[in-house]
C-alpha cells in the first residue's frame, strides 16, 4: 500500500435526481455534474454562472455610506483641494490604488497616492503618514484595499482637520475608525454581497464618482480580486471574467511590458495572474516602496514601462532567493523545536516582506499553521505573517488573544502581526491549546476535493474544454480535481533533480499521461502492476504543436498490499521504507550485512515468533517450512512486503539425483563391498558425470537410511538392511522441501509470487500444485 498524503473527499452528485426547473441545459453530464456541486441547479442559474454578465452587478449606491463618499470627493474637486489615495503594498493593494488615481485623474481632482513602506511603517495607516498629509496640504484623504482597524488614525485624521473616506475589504473588529464615510461590504447590511476584494470596492466607487461603468478599468480589478484570493463567485466572478477579457486586450503599457516579462501571449487567464503577474507586482512591496508597481501600471510612456517592468522583473527574483533561504532556515527551527498544534518560528535578520510567502511554504509542507516572525532586537518587537489550514479560523481565534498584539489584522487563512518578543512563548502556549481543543487529527491533514472518478476513455481534450467552461477558477469555485484508478503502463522519474513523477495509462489505443510536480519522492515505493488511484487535475499539453489531455497529479494513493522484490541482491537499502516508523519486522538472521544502513532499533526476528498486524515485513531469509510464513503473513496481516531473499547455494538449481542414479550408486557400492570417498570420488563423478556434492548427498541419503556403514571415508553395505523408501529418508525430504521453497520463493515470477502472498494476506485459497516426490 502507498497512503496518500491528504484525505481524499469525494463529491459526486447523482444528477439524475436533480430537477432542473425550467428547460435542461444543453451541457454535457460532466458540466452538469459540477455544476450541481457548486449548487446551482436551475437553467437561469447555469447560464449566469456559465455566461457572467455586468448586467448582473449590483447597484454600487446599496454600498452604505456612498452617497456621502461621493459628494465629498466631487466637493474636493470642485474647490480644488487635495486628495490623497492611501494604499498598500500588495497586488489587491497597488491596483486599488492605480484605479482610484487613474478615476481621479479623469475627474480632474489634484490628487496624489501614498503606500506605506512595509519595513519602517508596516499595513495601513499610520499617524505619522497623516501629519505629513497635514502638512502637504492634504484635505481629503481615501484609503484603499486598508484602514478598517484604524481607529487611532481616524481620530488623527479628525483632530488635523483631515476628512477620511475608508474604502477596504478586511475583517472589521470590535470598533470601527470613525470616518466620514465607510465603503466596506461587511459593514453595509443591504449590499447582497459581502466578498468583494478592495480593488472591488474601489472599482464601486470608482463607478459611482464616475457615473458610468468603467470597463476600460477592470483589468486591475481583474488583478487584484485574483491576485487577493477572495472567492471567485457571484460579483467577483463577473468582475475577474470581464477583467481577464479587457487585461488580454488592454493598451496599457505598464501591463503590455509586464505580460512581455513574464511571456504571456494571448488570452490571459487567472492561472497567468495568480502565479506570474501578482506575484511580480507583490514583488515590488515585498522588498521596496510598493510605489514603482503603482507607476509601471499607470504610466502612459512604453518606453519608461519596458524599463520599470524589467525592474519588477528583477526585484521578483531577488525575492525568490531570499524565500529560499528563509524557507531553509524556517525549516531548520521546526526541526529543532517540539511544539505542538501551530508553527511559530522567529529569526533577527528576516526580510518581513516575504514571511507570508514562507509561512504558506511551511504549512504546505507541515499540515498546520505557521506563524513567521522577523525579530528586531532594537526595540524587543516581532512582526511577521501568518497563514493557516481550512479547519483553524486564523482571525477569530488570534482575536482571542488580541491583547498579545502589538498590531493584527487578516482573515481566516491569513493575517499580520506585530508583537513584543517576550510574548511569543505565551503566543504559542496559546494558539497550541486553542486549536488541539478545536481540531482532530484529520483537521491538520490537506484534504483534496475530488469531483468526479473518470475512465481513460472519458479523459481528452473535449472534456478539458467544457470544463474551461467554469474559469475563472480559485477560491470557491476551484478547478475540478479527477479520481482515475488504473494499472500503469509505465512509472518513471523525470526532471534534473529526478524530483518529479511521470505516470502513463493505457486502455486499449488510449493512453492518458499523469505528471506529478514534486512526487518524485513516491517513486520507490510502487511496485510494479500495482494499480494506482491519482487524483489531479486535467488540462493540455501542447508539445510540438501537438495538443493532448494530461493530467497534473496532486496526490497518490496505492490501496492494495505490495510486493517489493530485491531477490538476488547482496546489498539492500531499506532506510527509505522504514522512515520514521517502528512499525516494521525484519526476519533474518546476521541481516546487517546486508542492509546499507541499518536502523537504530533493528530487532531480528523469526519466522516461529507470535507476530501482531504490521505495516512492514522484510524477508531476508528463507523459510525451513512455508507455512511458518504463512502464518507470519496472516497474523502480521503487512501493508508491504520486501523479499530480500540472497542464495549463495541452491538446491532448486541442483537437480534432485534420480532413482536410478540411487540405484545404480548402492549398486556398485554393494558389488565392489566398498566405496573409498577419498580414492574413488574423482574417478566416479567422471564416469558417471555426477558432481561431488550429487555423490555426496546420496551417500548421506544411504547412511541415514542404515543402508551403509561409513567410517574414516570409507562407505560399506550395511550387512543386514531393511528395506525402506527413499521417502522416509528426512535428509532427502528435505532436499525436497528446499527446492519446492526456493522454486516458489526465489525463482517464482513476480505475478505469482505477488499472488501467492495476496491469498495469505486476504485470506483467500489458492490451488496447490500437484507435487510427486520419491522413487
Amino acid at each position: 500500500m502507498l497512503k496518500s498524503k491528504a484525505v481524499w473527499k469525494f463529491t459526486e452528485n447523482n444528477t439524475d435526481e436533480v430537477q432542473w426547473a425550467g428547460d435542461t441545459p444543453d451541457l454535457s453530464p460532466v458540466i452538469k455534474e459540477l455544476l450541481v456541486q457548486r449548487g446551482i441547479t436551475t437553467s437561469d442559474e447555469a447560464i449566469e454562472f456559465l455566461t457572467p454578465t455586468i448586467n448582473n452587478l449590483y447597484n454600487p449606491e446599496d454600498l452604505l455610506g456612498m452617497d456621502v463618499a461621493i459628494e465629498r470627493v466631487h466637493k474636493a474637486i470642485e474647490k480644488n483641494e487635495k486628495i490623497l489615495v492611501f494604499g498598500d503594498y500588495d497586488a489587491d493593494g497597488v491596483s486599488s490604488t492605480t484605479l482610484l488615481m487613474l478615476v481621479l485623474q479623469e475627474l480632474g481632482a489634484d490628487c496624489d497616492y501614498y503606500i506605506p513602506n512595509r519595513f519602517s511603517e508596516g499595513y495601513g495607516p499610520n499617524e505619522q503618514a497623516f501629519s505629513h498629509a497635514k502638512e502637504q496640504g492634504f484635505q481629503l484623504i481615501i484609503t484603499v484595499d486598508c484602514g478598517i482597524t484604524s481607529v487611532q488614525e481616524a481620530m488623527l485624521a479628525e483632530e488635523l482637520g483631515i476628512d477620511l473616506i475608508i474604502t477596504d475589504h478586511h475583517e472589521p473588529q470590535n470598533e470601527l475608525p470613525q470616518a466620514l464615510s465607510i465603503l466596506h461590504p461587511k459593514c453595509s447590511p443591504t449590499y447582497p454581497f459581502k466578498e468583494l476584494a478592495g480593488v472591488g470596492v474601489a472599482f464601486k466607487f470608482a463607478q459611482s464618482l464616475l457615473g458610468y461603468f468603467p470597463e476600460h478599468l477592470l483589468d486591475l480589478v481583474a488583478i487584484g480580486t485574483i491576485a487577493d484570493l477572495v472567492p471567485l463567485v457571484n460579483e467577483n466572478r463577473i468582475l475577474a471574467y470581464h477583467g481577464l477579457k479587457t487585461l488580454s486586450r488592454s493598451k496599457r503599457p505598464g501591463l503590455k511590458a509586464l505580460k512581455k516579462q513574464c511571456k504571456i501571449e494571448g488570452n490571459v487567464t487567472e492561472e497567468d495572474v495568480g502565479f506570474l503577474i501578482g506575484p511580480r507586482i507583490n514583488a515590488v512591496g515585498r522588498l521596496q516602496d510598493a510605489g514603482l508597481a503603482v507607476e509601471m501600471l499607470m504610466t502612459d510612456s512604453e518606453e519608461e514601462a519596458e524599463h520599470l517592468a524589467e525592474m519588477v522583473q528583477g526585484l521578483n527574483q531577488e525575492r525568490q532567493q531570499i524565500v529560499n533561504e528563509i524557507v531553509i532556515e524556517a525549516e531548520s527551527l521546526v526541526e529543532e523545536s517540539d511544539a505542538k498544534g501551530i508553527t511559530i518560528v522567529a529569526k533577527e535578520g528576516w526580510n518581513e516582506g516575504v514571511l507570508g510567502i514562507v509561512a504558506s511554504k511551511l504549512v504546505r509542507k507541515y499540515d498546520r499553521p505557521a506563524i513567521v516572525l522577523a525579530i528586531n532586537n532594537e526595540d524587543g518587537s516581532a512582526k511577521g505573517s501568518a497563514r493557516s489550514i481550512p479547519a483553524f479560523d486564523l482571525f477569530k481565534n488570534c482575536m482571542e488573544v488580541r491583547d498579545y498584539f502589538t498590531r493584527f489584522g487578516g482573515h481566516s487563512q491569513a493575517a499580520g502581526m506585530t508583537l513584543p518578543v517576550d510574548n511569543i512563548p505565551l503566543l504559542q502556549q496559546k494558539l497550541s491549546e486553542i486549536i488541539t481543543e478545536q481540531l482532530s487529527d484529520d483537521d491538520f491533514k490537506q484534504k483534496i476535493i475530488i469531483s468526479k472518478t473518470l475512465s481513460i476513455k472519458e479523459v481528452n481534450e473535449e472534456l478539458v474544454n467544457e470544463i474551461n467552461q467554469l474559469a475563472p477558477f480559485g477560491m470557491a469555485n476551484p478547478k475540478p480535481t479527477f479520481h482515475v484508478k488504473q494499472f500503469p503502463a509505465s512509472v518513471r522519474q523525470i526532471g534534473s533533480m529526478q524530483n518529479h513523477l511521470k505516470l502513463q495509462f493505457k486502455h486499449d489505443a488510449l493512453s492518458l499521461d499523469g505528471i506529478g510536480f514534486g512526487l518524485g519522492d513516491t517513486f520507490p515505493f510502487i511496485t510494479e502492476k500495482s494499480q494506482i488511484s491519482v487524483v489531479g487535475e486535467i488540462g493540455i499539453n501542447e508539445w510540438n504543436g501537438n495538443r493532448k489531455a494530461q493530467m497534473v497529479i496532486k496526490d497518490l494513493q496505492i490501496e492494495e498490499p505490495q510486493l517489493f522484490d530485491h531477490r538476488g541482491k547482496k546489498q539492500i537499502d531499506i532506510m527509505p521504507f522504514v522512515g520514521n516508523t517502528n512499525n516494521y519486522l525484519v526476519i533474518g538472521n546476521d541481516v546487517e550485512n546486508r542492509i546499507k544502513e541499518c536502523p537504530t532499533n533493528l530487532a531480528n526476528e523469526t519466522y516461529k515468533s507470535d507476530h501482531s498486524k504490521v505495516e512492514t515485513i522484510f524477508l531476508f531469509d528463507l523459510p525451513d517450512d512455508l507455512e511458518d510464513l504463512s502464518k507470519t503473513v496472516r497474523l502480521a496481516q503487512p501493508e508491504n512486503i520486501h523479499v530480500c531473499f540472497y542464495l549463495r547455494d541452491s538446491n532448486y538449481l541442483k537437480s534432485l539425483p534420480t532413482r536410478a542414479d540411487f540405484k545404480q550408486f548402492y549398486g556398485l557400492i554393494s558389488k565392489r563391498g566398498y566405496f573409498d570417498i577419498r580414492k574413488d570420488l574423482a574417478s566416479l563423478m567422471k564416469v558417471q558425470e555426477w558432481s561431488e556434492e550429487r555423490i555426496r548427498f546420496m551417500l548421506n541419503v544411504f547412511f541415514e537410511l542404515e543402508f551403509v556403514i561409513i567410517e574414516s571415508g570409507l562407505a560399506k553395505p550395511s550387512p543386514n538392511p531393511i528395506k525402506k523408501e527413499l521417502q522416509e529418508s528426512k535428509l532427502y525430504q528435505k532436499r525436497i522441501k528446499h527446492s519446492e521453497i526456493e522454486k516458489k520463493l526465489y525463482y517464482s515470477n513476480y505475478n505469482d509470487l505477488n499472488q501467492w502472498f495476496r491469498s495469505l494476506i486476504e485470506g483467500v485459497d489458492i490451488p496447490k500444485e500437484e507435487l510427486t516426490y520419491g522413487l
